[in-house]
């Protein structure tokens, strides 16, 4: 594969991560309905390690504002608890023996607000991250081009592909940005 070709392969995927990774910031922000994602990277100690909480037991809704957690092993129950209760959610576990069910309240205008600022925090941040492979990838253009094994021409298309690409990208985070804040309403 020529060397700009390659570049602009790996940058595009660079730029895959960047927005998978700006989606599953997104997922961890609590709407007001129940999504397993919000508990599954908690985590929890038991064996004598920390594990995410989907490796310790199945995750479900049961309910449109209800997550039940069943744990693999009976005997961490108290851990997944302590757990969720440590974690920043603010929400309340109920342990029942077999199972933790926790109740997602209703979400408040204030509440509602303070998780949009959040999320445009977290989109811009994605956007950040998009300009940064950006600008790592135009600098790799132009050395390829000093080093002589691209031409001038390859140079400002490889620049444009980059531009285009950096484009989508960040059309792409903008679009997640206006799903999750739709999801708040």
């Amino acid at each position: 594969m020529e060397p700009l070709q390659k570049l602009i392969h790996d940058t595009e995927e660079k730029l895959k991560k960047t927005v998978d990774s700006t989606l599953r910031e997104f997922s961890e922000i609590r709407t007001g309905r129940a999504n397993p994602s919000i508990v599954e990277g908690i985590m929890v100690e038991c064996y004598g390690t920390h594990m995410p909480m989907k490796q310790v037991g199945a995750i479900s809704v049961p309910e449109p504002r209800l997550i039940a957690i069943h744990p693999w092993d009976q005997s961490n129950i108290q851990a997944i608890e302590k757990a969720i209760l440590k974690s920043e959610l603010g929400i309340m576990p109920v342990n029942d023996g077999k199972q933790i069910r926790i109740a997602i309240p209703t979400l408040t205008k204030e509440r509602i607000e303070e998780l949009k600022k959040i999320l445009h925090k977290l989109a811009e941040q994605g956007r950040v991250s998009v300009r940064t492979v950006r600008r790592d990838s135009i600098t790799a253009v132009d050395k390829l081009e000093s080093s002589k094994q691209i031409t001038e021409d390859a140079k400002f298309k490889g620049h444009d592909d980059i531009q285009k690409l950096t484009e989508k990208y960040t059309k792409k985070i903008d679009e997640l940005l206006v799903t999750k804040e739709k999801e708040l309403v």
